[in-house]
């Protein structure tokens, strides 16, 4: 079945108390907070302080991005498949007494009706399946939940993490059934989605303005062209993931089809830790490792030149897992004009 959140906030913490769907909008009507869907996921810091759970309502993953791509026109890159990074996810939440205390106030004051305040007391308390909160095994366990990732908050799939909340005893798996549980793998696959990869911009040679039929050079600069990580870490658990994208490729495409590229597939390679070659006095009838010559003038216009390049990326982690993950892209256009060259008659 289909299911709502109903949030109650309680200082740092937000209990997701699951609605059942199709509950007429005035057994909605109750005080207490609107329906609203799953915590998102940030920056935050999480520890473990006895019986609290010392997390931000915002999540539980922590991001190190000190080794990611940065600057103006740094961006994510797009997976060449059509496979995303997890749109929501299981990890822990509460301790017994904080799900306790959370709970009875919303059967307080916000239940939606008696009869889901009668099924989530069966299920917390009553022992179907859980009894009193599980507070005999406080300590040796969490409540997990559900938590959307960080700028996914309107993808449908961020509600397909529905599930009542569950109790996870430490160094357990969670239940089979929970496969967006946080794992290893799930954080690699968060921190894929915050990778930012540097502008593909490229150096050109002409700048900005060539001839017809004059090969232009292009590269990339090997200083900023260079591999970018981040590390999804989850403290409560111990984990973290390192995801890695490493450049690999460039394509050039000129924008018109009245150009050839070098090479002729538009694919320029890396050699030695860089991407084309820069232009040097007395190559100009060359033809350039990596670059376009433009057939026809651009007219009064431009050519939108576009570099996209290609990310290999891959994981590592804290517990030796670890693997490849979609490969990436992430392309930029620029402007070059094209004019014919003149004749002068003597």
């Amino acid at each position: 079945m289909r299911r709502l959140i109903t949030p109650l906030r309680t200082g740092a913490l937000t209990l997701l108390a699951l609605v059942p769907a199709g509950i007429p909008d005035a057994a909605r009507a109750t005080p207490g907070p609107a329906p609203s869907v799953t915590e998102v996921d940030s920056d935050t810091s999480a520890k473990v302080d006895g019986e609290t759970v010392s997390a931000s309502a915002a999540g539980v993953v922590v991001y190190d991005r000190s080794k990611n791509g940065s600057g103006e026109s740094a961006g994510a890159v797009t997976s060449t498949t059509s496979w995303t990074p997890p749109a929501c996810y299981y990890a822990p939440r509460y301790t017994p007494k904080e799900l306790e205390s959370q709970m009875r106030q919303v059967w307080a004051s916000s239940a939606p009706s008696p009869e889901w305040a009668r099924k989530t007391q069966d299920y917390f308390v009553n022992g179907k399946p859980y009894k009193d909160f599980n507070k005999d095994k406080a300590g040796r366990g969490y409540w997990w939940d559900a938590y959307v990732t960080e700028g996914r908050e309107a993808d449908p799939a961020s509600q397909n993490c529905d599930k009542t909340p569950f109790w996870v005893d430490k160094g357990d798996a969670p239940p089979a059934d929970a496969l967006q549980a946080v794992s290893p793998e799930v954080l690699a696959q968060l921190a894929y989605a915050q990778i930012r990869v540097p502008s593909t911009k490229v150096d050109l040679a002409p700048e900005g303005t060539t001839k017809v039929n004059l090969p232009t050079w292009a590269w990339l600069d090997a200083a900023k062209f260079k591999p970018v990580s981040v590390t999804a870490s989850l403290p409560l658990l111990g984990l973290s993931a390192t995801t890695a994208a490493e450049p690999a490729s460039l394509k050039l495409t000129p924008g018109t089809s009245d150009a050839v590229t070098y090479p002729a597939s538009g694919g320029c390679e890396i050699r030695k830790g860089q991407i084309g070659e820069p232009y040097a006095k007395g190559k100009a009838d060359e033809a350039p490792p990596c670059g376009v010559r433009y057939l026809r003038s651009s007219g009064e216009g431009s050519y939108k030149l576009q570099a996209t390049t290609a990310w290999k990326i891959s994981w590592t982690s804290t517990t030796g897992q670890g693997g490849d993950l979609p490969n990436g892209t992430f392309g930029a256009d620029q402007d070059v004009v094209v004019q014919e060259i003149q004749a002068v008659n003597r």
